[in-house]
């Protein structure tokens, strides 16, 4: 089990923040957790740690969404998103540890210039299966390699303009298959040892407390003030992510 303070001081933040982000804002901000711990332990670490405690939020979640979803846009983009996750349990391990550091630094500096610069994706209507596909194996993908899968089903599911609770339980339903997929190649490639699955065990108790605190949340704090701030924090931590990823490389 990890001993360190400074993991603690970022881990617990990072873990409240997504199970709030995951329970009551569409789950956009998981993707905050893997590079916070990622400056203490490597990102594959933090991952496996994270996976456990995704699986947790994502029942949690689920039984208060579990009549709020679209089985439509779910069939469009959870066939690819699996490929998604192949592709990143095949590629797993090619990359050194600086190089994953850098990749993950990359992502959690694009995901917060995109808000800031209010991209908006091209509307698409309806669920088409080609532009869904593209996306959700992205999402896969991302979500392995660092639990990043959010924002690029976002550019799927955002144009879609569901309503928001139907919008936030379809992100769930999503993200509890694709979480659920993840547990077999983790425990495969040795990711589930004692340490991290103590550590796991440590952290668990936040991820309802996080669920419930974004359900409350909801419709009480404007979605843009809580993500403004927390994606500063995530571009702060891109930055040093990838200083350390490229200074370990050279």
């Amino acid at each position: 089990m990890i001993a360190d303070l400074w993991f603690y001081a970022l881990a617990v933040p990072a873990v409240l923040l997504a199970g709030v982000s995951k329970g009551g804002f569409g789950s956009g901000l998981v993707v905050l957790a893997v590079p916070l711990m990622s400056l203490v332990v490597p990102p594959p670490q933090a991952a496996a740690i994270m996976l456990p405690i995704l699986v947790v939020m994502d029942l949690t979640a689920f039984w208060t969404y579990r009549k709020s979803f679209d089985r439509g846009h779910l069939k469009a983009i959870l066939p690819a998103a699996a490929i998604g996750v192949g592709l990143g349990w095949a590629t797993f391990g090619l990359l050194d540890a600086s190089a994953v550091r850098l990749l993950v630094g990359v992502l959690a500096l694009v995901f917060p210039l995109a808000y800031w610069l209010d991209w908006k994706p091209p509307r698409v209507v309806g669920p088409p299966k080609l532009w869904g596909g593209l996306w959700g194996a992205v999402s896969g993908f991302t979500s392995f390699v660092a639990h990043a899968g959010g924002p690029p089903i976002l550019v799927y599911l955002l144009p879609q303009q569901l309503e928001k609770r139907l919008f936030v339980g379809t992100l769930i339903v999503f993200f509890m298959i694709v979480n659920a997929l993840k547990l077999v190649p983790y425990g495969q490639l040795g990711q589930f040892h004692v340490g991290n699955l103590l550590t796991s065990a440590v952290l668990l108790p936040l991820a309802p407390l996080g669920i419930w605190l974004g359900l409350w949340m909801q419709n009480r704090i404007p979605d843009r003030a809580f993500y403004g701030v927390c994606y500063t924090f995530l571009f702060l931590t891109g930055l040093k992510l990838c200083w350390d990823g490229v200074a370990g490389m050279v």
